[in-house]
């Protein structure tokens, strides 16, 4: 359940989990909301935000590309990506 979570954890989370379904595919802002039924406008600010975690991304006529992982350890978000799922509630 979604309450359990801080607002923190489930913003951090929110970011990786965008960050990694971009890095495996959907990496519009179309194929993130078909994938995780995120409204717009999350899915938006979500991406807007990502910066701030120091994960660098290029964004072409709106696809969007992980550049540079930064500080995040991508190995650790693959394996823990159901983890990151079920604290925010999406598939």
């Amino acid at each position: 359940m979604m309450s359990e979570h801080s607002k923190t954890k489930t913003s951090f989370y929110r970011r990786l989990y965008v960050a990694w379904l971009i890095s495996q595919g959907a990496n519009s802002v179309p194929k993130i909301i078909e994938t995780t039924g995120m409204p717009r406008r999350t899915a938006q600010d979500t991406l807007a935000a990502i910066h701030e975690l120091d994960i660098d991304m290029e964004n072409t006529n709106g696809t969007y590309r992980v550049v540079n992982w930064g500080a995040v350890n991508q190995s650790w978000v693959d394996t823990h990506i159901q983890q990151i799922r079920n604290v925010l509630g999406y598939p």
